[in-house]
């Protein structure tokens, strides 16, 4: 009896001791969010972005941009052809650069690197586009032989052109209010650190 008494108590002792070592173990279950995990499964689209001013015009900076794309594709001869290889290359490019940023705006996939300024990319990307699209679109205005294909790329190309337009001015308004609340931070946070120093006598007394 006295044998199963203190096997009982050795078992009590061990279990209480298992309890208190794993609550106070460093390695707990997680308990975080499936959708804030780090990963491919917690994508989710941002109707706010689609239904902006931002988000509409580079949905239509997407759209214009391939549909001058197709339109400069289904040309079959040219001469010369400098112009229309050009107004292709700067079609193509806007095409699948801003698609990607509008995927990456659309499901917040920016807000994961924050080491990039996104708002400088985007006004970068408008603001090239823009100038590009522009003249690559006069040229094959003034190279072109009248054909149904060639008049519609260019009449997209200055669609194009003028959605970026747009696209480049929200974006610098964009960027200069980022900036501003960047530079107010820091000027709080400066301050911040000033009234610290102030109230801490210690520090004052080691810094003379």
């Amino acid at each position: 009896m006295r044998g199963g008494e203190e096997l009982d108590g050795f078992e009590g002792e061990a279990s209480s001791t298992s309890m208190i070592s794993g609550a106070s173990s460093p390695y707990q279950p997680t308990t975080e969010p499936v959708s804030q995990r780090r990963g491919l499964a917690g994508l989710r689209c941002d109707p706010d972005y689609l239904r902006g001013a931002l988000g509409r015009l580079k949905v239509a900076q997407v759209i214009l941009a391939l549909i001058a794309f197709i339109c400069i594709e289904t040309i079959m001869e040219c001469s010369p052809c400098e112009g229309l290889y050009f107004f292709e290359f700067v079609s193509c490019s806007a095409f699948v650069v801003t698609g990607v940023l509008l995927i990456l705006f659309s499901l917040n996939l920016h807000m994961r690197i924050p080491q990039i300024n996104w708002n400088l990319t985007d006004l970068v990307n408008t603001g090239l586009s823009t100038f590009f699209f522009f003249i690559a679109s006069i040229v094959l205005a003034a190279l072109n032989h009248k054909t149904g294909a060639e008049i519609a790329a260019v009449i997209f190309g200055f669609l194009a052109t003028a959605a970026y337009a747009v696209s480049t001015f929200l974006a610098v308004q964009k960027w200069r209010v980022s900036l501003r609340q960047q530079s107010t931070n820091d000027y709080i946070r400066a301050r911040t650190e000033s009234r610290d120093v102030d109230s801490r006598p210690e520090i004052q007394r080691l810094d003379t």
